[in-house]
């Protein structure tokens, strides 16, 4: 009798939180929406300013001071390939020694010291890109020269490495630099990933007999694995992106060329708009606008093909 009469007593009206519920979904809609919108813009405004130069004549475009009287795709495709190249030498420089640095902070090192070194790489992330571009020109670039005279003196019977000449302005430094600024992106995101492996599946390892390495090993990076990935392709397009530095340690070359040592092999299609831009009108400008169009299609296949690694390797990871 009691329960009818409460029930009795209840007055229809809003359930709580609900005013609280429709705003939050229409603001999280709208900041999706929004960058759907912006990325869509950004998309037309690349393609509306690149038509004049996609439909442009040969002799038109020839005509272009920089273009050397090349046509546009012979033009674009040195830049795409010393773009990938050097953010695949980044990559590799940078990816393993991110995760071993991550999987130090998250399960080796003590909690105040990986505090520290925590704060140390977030801060790394912060430094602007011209400070890198300094610090490779004057520092990283002589202190590599007696090691690419090395490598050059020694092993210049393979051609990546014949044909070192000082100083070392080449792909190979631009990528080292390229590889220290992605450094802190992979690492700290890894390093999250790493935190997150269920403490049961590590105690597990360890109660069968694995030593540490082998929990690493069997429990951790399985579990972290789309994580990296992830995390790879975040710092990759951070190096496919990036200009100053690039502009500041490569001497510029137009080549396809796998000459990893040799100067003026290589451009970025972003070092080489800032080098071009500030002298850039009609028709150049354009030019200009249509390799940044390509650029921008680059990062979107890079995305994708991240998505598509990802999806396959959930099921055997934390990804999901």
């Amino acid at each position: 009798m009691a329960a009818v009469t409460d029930a009795a007593t209840i007055r229809p009206g809003n359930a709580p939180g609900r005013s609280g519920n429709a705003i939050f979904r229409v603001l999280s809609t709208g900041a999706g929406i929004t960058i759907v919108v912006l990325l869509g813009l950004v998309a037309a405004f690349l393609i509306y300013r690149a038509l004049p130069a996609l439909t442009a004549s040969a002799e038109e475009i020839g005509g272009v001071g920089f273009m050397r009287g090349q046509g546009l795709f012979a033009y674009v495709a040195p830049l795409i390939f010393g773009t990938v190249l050097s953010s695949i030498i980044a990559l590799v420089v940078a990816v393993p020694l991110s995760i071993g640095i991550a999987l130090f902070i998250s399960h080796y090192a003590p909690r105040r010291l990986a505090q520290g070194l925590g704060y140390l790489i977030d801060l790394l992330a912060a430094i602007p890109s011209v400070v890198f571009g300094l610090w490779g020109v004057f520092v990283l670039a002589p202190f590599l020269s007696p090691a690419f005279t090395w490598l050059s003196d020694t092993l210049g019977f393979i051609p990546l490495l014949e044909g070192y000449t000082a100083p070392a302005r080449n792909i190979m430094t631009a990528g080292m630099v390229l590889a220290v600024m992605i450094l802190p992106i992979i690492t700290a995101t890894s390093r999250e990933v790493f935190l997150q492996t269920p403490r049961l599946h590590e105690e597990a390892s360890l109660a069968l007999g694995a030593t540490r390495w082998e929990m690493v090993r069997q429990a951790v990076l399985p579990f972290g694995r789309s994580g990296v990935v992830s995390a790879s392709m975040l710092g990759l397009g951070r190096a496919l992106g990036e200009t100053m530095a690039v502009l500041m340690v490569l001497s510029p070359g137009f080549l396809v060329s796998f000459f990893l040592l040799k100067p003026g092999q290589h451009q970025s299609i972003a070092a080489n708009i800032a080098n071009q831009f500030p002298e850039a009108s009609g028709l150049s400008l354009d030019v200009l606008i249509a390799t940044g169009l390509f650029l921008f299609l680059l990062t979107f296949l890079v995305n994708l093909l991240a998505r598509w690694v990802i999806a396959r390797r959930a099921e055997f990871s934390g990804a999901n």
